[in-house]
């Protein structure tokens, strides 16, 4: 995994597909069964980001890979 700030406020990852399913993996196990003293605002945040990531993820699935390795 690679990051790097892409300009102020807005941080670009580069990551193999797996890295990156783990930590949507661990993020949604969050968001299912998050101990109590998870503060709720944090949680739906979290949800969010969640939303966001499936929306963008069926976009990326209508689009053709790039050639390349």
């Amino acid at each position: 995994m690679h990051l790097e700030w892409a300009r102020p406020g807005i941080l670009r990852a580069t990551a193999h597909p797996l890295e990156f399913a783990a930590l949507v993996a661990a993020a949604r196990f969050v968001a299912e069964s998050a101990p109590s003293d998870i503060p709720a605002e944090s949680l739906e945040q979290l949800r969010h980001v969640l939303r966001d990531y499936d929306a963008q993820a069926r976009r990326l699935h209508d689009t053709p890979a790039p050639d390349g390795p």
